[in-house]
């Protein structure tokens, strides 16, 4: 499957140009943002973390070794690319324990930058944002361009579609997730099963947000939808008042589209019978979804890119900095002004 296939149009029209993303480390960095004061005590170690080249599950590994605890105990708030430069938080459970010796869990793809005691393990989730620094390199293309867009998207917010990378590669993960929902079973383990159910949900999501995409309905509201604020999950129906308030032209409140599972779409109107017919259309991966358990949520359509500011650093390298809320992706941005090309070749576009 390719990248239209899985995401959708692009808001802002043709892309600007080419650039290699990701050519070190250093040019994808990413900052969890984590706004909980550590209590001083308690069993909990929380571990802050700068690691490259390495992912979040190994990273875990490495410390429960070093620590000399179970795997089970060792916690994080979110996945992290391996092919980049990231710093986030772990915590360790250590009851009745002193703060053990984590040097053996440390070389070059992992360094250890501070910890702190606390009561409560970290939870999936807990954080509420991520800082991105990219650098997109050998870029070309038009740079009055680009400046106008960027200033367009800084104002408007660009589409929330799930990145090309929850899907694997070419796709994989939604091939697989479609072959478990026509046998209408389950993987027996709990890591593959987890990931293709966050595949299809988010497929499925991604169809709704293309088709309003296409019709010019992802960022504003329309009676029957369903609204939430930037950073909630919890959201409210659309009337004809609500279509009109204020807070949806700043950027803090969006029309939503589903993320599948049990109960029908509150949406009420022509928004729920685009959603039906999507997930009509994809059958086996509604019921499937629903047969699995899992809880019909909403995400927000419109993603608003907080303090963004871009600048040269050399002619050649476009240097982006921004912060998304928790489970939005980078690239989603990138796509918008750039064909992302593979390191060392810049006249062939790939999918990314």
């Amino acid at each position: 499957m390719n990248e239209a296939q899985l995401l959708g149009p692009r808001a802002y029209g043709q892309v600007l140009g080419t650039a290699v993303l990701k050519a070190t480390a250093e040019d994808f960095q990413v900052d969890e943002v984590l706004n909980i004061p550590l209590s001083g005590d308690g069993e909990h170690l929380w571990i802050w973390v700068e690691k490259r080249g390495l992912n979040t599950e190994e990273a875990a590994r490495r410390i429960a070794k070093a620590a000399g605890v179970p795997l089970r105990t060792v916690s994080y708030a979110g996945l992290k690319d391996r092919q980049a430069l990231t710093r986030q938080w772990f915590s360790v459970q250590l009851p009745g324990k002193a703060d053990p010796d984590l040097s053996a869990a440390e070389n070059d793809t992992l360094k250890i930058l501070k910890t702190g005691r606390h009561k409560r393990k970290l939870q999936r989730g807990a954080h509420s944002a991520n800082g991105f620094t990219l650098r997109l390199t050998q870029f070309a293309g038009d740079k009055a361009a680009i400046e106008e867009r960027l200033q367009l998207i800084a104002k408007q917010g660009i589409p929330n579609y799930f990145g090309a990378q929850r899907f694997g590669f070419d796709g994989g993960n939604v091939v697989d997730a479609r072959a478990w929902a026509a046998r209408k079973a389950l993987p027996e383990q709990r890591n593959v099963r987890s990931r293709l159910l966050s595949t299809a949900r988010s497929f499925l999501f991604n169809q709704v947000l293309a088709a309003r995409v296409a019709d010019g309905t992802w960022q504003r509201a329309l009676v029957g939808d369903l609204l939430a604020f930037t950073d909630s999950r919890s959201f409210f129906p659309a009337g004809v008042a609500e279509c009109s308030d204020p807070r949806l032209t700043i950027l803090d409140l969006h029309p939503t589209g589903p993320q599948w599972g049990e109960g029908d779409s509150p949406a009420t109107g022509a928004v729920h019978e685009l959603e039906q017919a999507i997930a009509t259309r994809e059958a086996d991966l509604r019921d499937w979804l629903i047969n699995a358990g899992m809880s019909h949520e909403r995400r927000i359509l419109r993603l608003p890119i907080g303090g963004l500011t871009w600048h040269y650093p050399e002619p050649d390298i476009l240097q982006l900095e921004f912060v998304l809320p928790a489970g939005c992706f980078a690239t989603v941005l990138v796509r918008e002004l750039v064909d992302l090309v593979p390191v060392g070749q810049t006249d062939s576009p790939c999918v990314f």
